[in-house]
Formats: C-alpha cells, sequence, structure tokens
C-alpha cells in the first residue's frame, strides 16, 4: 500500500485531538496511524458501498483464516 506523507497521524496527536484526525479523514479519505513511529492503523471513510464484500473479497478473507487457523498443519504438509 502506497502511503501518502500528508495522512500520517501519530497515536498520541489522535489521543489528544481525534475531531481533527476524523476531519483528515473526511477531506482525504483515509488516515494512517502512526504507533512507534511505524504504520499500524489505518482509519477510512466507510460509505454503504464499501460495506458490501465482492464474492473475491469474502474468498479472500475465508482463505486467510484458513490459511492463519491452520499454518502448522499447512507447514507439516509442505515437508
Amino acid at each position: 500500500m502506497l502511503i501518502d506523507t500528508k495522512n500520517l497521524v501519530s497515536m498520541t496527536e489522535a489521543n489528544q485531538n481525534f475531531s481533527q484526525v476524523v476531519k483528515k479523514v473526511d477531506e482525504k479519505g483515509k488516515v494512517v496511524l502512526l504507533k512507534n513511529n511505524k504504520p499500524k492503523y489505518v482509519i477510512t471513510n466507510i460509505d454503504e458501498e464499501q460495506l458490501v464484500l465482492t464474492e473475491n473479497e469474502i474468498l479472500e478473507v475465508v482463505a486467510r483464516r484458513i490459511l492463519r487457523e491452520h499454518a502448522n498443519a499447512f507447514k507439516e504438509l509442505s515437508k
């Protein structure tokens, strides 16, 4: 993911001025929160169209969950 440096906000700033962070999200569409000077979280503006997952997105979520839950079994199978 490409990160626009204008959209970076520290956790401290977000905690102290959350309303300013929300205004920035409204203007820019998303903000990246830094924790220990590293990108950690993304706050985005969600419209109703984004709430509906495509079939491929649902499959991706399920696949990630299966891989995460059964990682050890997959490692053994790959030997």
